[in-house]
């Protein structure tokens, strides 16, 4: 098969748990695409979120935002987002049957918002946990109008969830692994859905591409790609559809799989 596109997951799949990429997986990637093989990341996080890691990484296509922002040599190629009239509704709707306290974050195409109390940096027990906010907008959410990307809501009731995914029916939702965080994004919005459009405008084909993830928000990618690789410390749901399970996020996993498939 001609791999063409390299496609991760950055959370659990490129990243380690200390919130850096190894030398090695980074080494290992520069290699590929000195031979030709394009790179791209395929992201919950906003890419506002990610900067730290894309300038590192340096790579060709850049899908942010759970697939609400997609990006080919630095210019757009795709973005779906909500009006400020429908990211208003949404707000409201997460305050209705959440609480008027619950946590949000809001992505645009140029900042991201949070209604923490403060900056959770200076209280996370892990300083690493959220590398990469630094760009991080503490707001209260009054007044706010402005067109969202995506919307996150912290929810530890399962049955709270699900009544928002009611109230928000036009929306993708899904639960992240690692808390109590779901992601609304307009409802054709996902992680595959971008990869087709960036298929569409790069003249690849969903075969051609080799894709890496390790969360819920991965499985549609996996599935489509030409390759679905689960990381060792996937969920189980992930490496039930995967092609192939490979090393763990933290011991260069990534990289020991390009090697043997004689990429570099």
């Amino acid at each position: 098969m001609n791999h063409r596109l390299l496609l991760f997951d950055l959370d659990e799949t490129l990243l380690r748990s200390d919130k850096t990429i190894s030398g090695v997986t980074l080494q290992a990637l520069k290699k590929c695409q000195e031979e030709g093989v394009l790179i791209g990341i395929c992201t919950s996080r906003s890419e506002q979120n990610s900067l730290v890691f894309i300038d590192e990484l340096g790579p060709d296509i850049i899908i942010s935002s759970g697939g609400a922002l997609v990006k080919y040599n630095g210019a757009n190629i795709y973005k779906a987002e909500f009006t400020k009239e429908e990211t208003t509704v949404m707000i409201q709707a997460a305050r209705d049957i959440c609480g008027t306290d619950c946590l949000i974050t809001i992505d645009t195409e140029e900042k991201h918002y949070w209604n923490y109390r403060g900056d959770p940096k200076e209280y996370s027990s892990d300083p690493n946990q959220y590398k990469g906010w630094d760009s991080t907008i503490y707001t209260d959410f009054k007044d706010f109008a402005e067109c969202a990307l995506k919307m996150c809501v912290e929810i530890s009731d399962p049955t709270i969830a699900v009544k928002l995914q009611e109230r928000l029916a036009d929306c993708d939702s899904v639960k992240f692994s690692d808390g109590d965080w779901y992601k609304f994004t307009k409802k054709s919005v996902t992680k595959e859905s971008a990869i087709l459009h960036t298929c569409s405008v790069c003249g690849i084909m969903p075969e051609e591409i080799i894709a890496f993830g390790d969360d819920y928000a991965d499985i549609g990618m996996l599935k489509l790609c030409g390759k679905g690789i689960a990381m060792g410390n996937a969920v189980e749901a992930v490496k039930q559809v995967a092609d192939e399970v490979i090393g763990d996020n933290d011991h260069d996993g990534i990289a020991y799989y390009l090697r043997d498939l004689s990429l570099y």
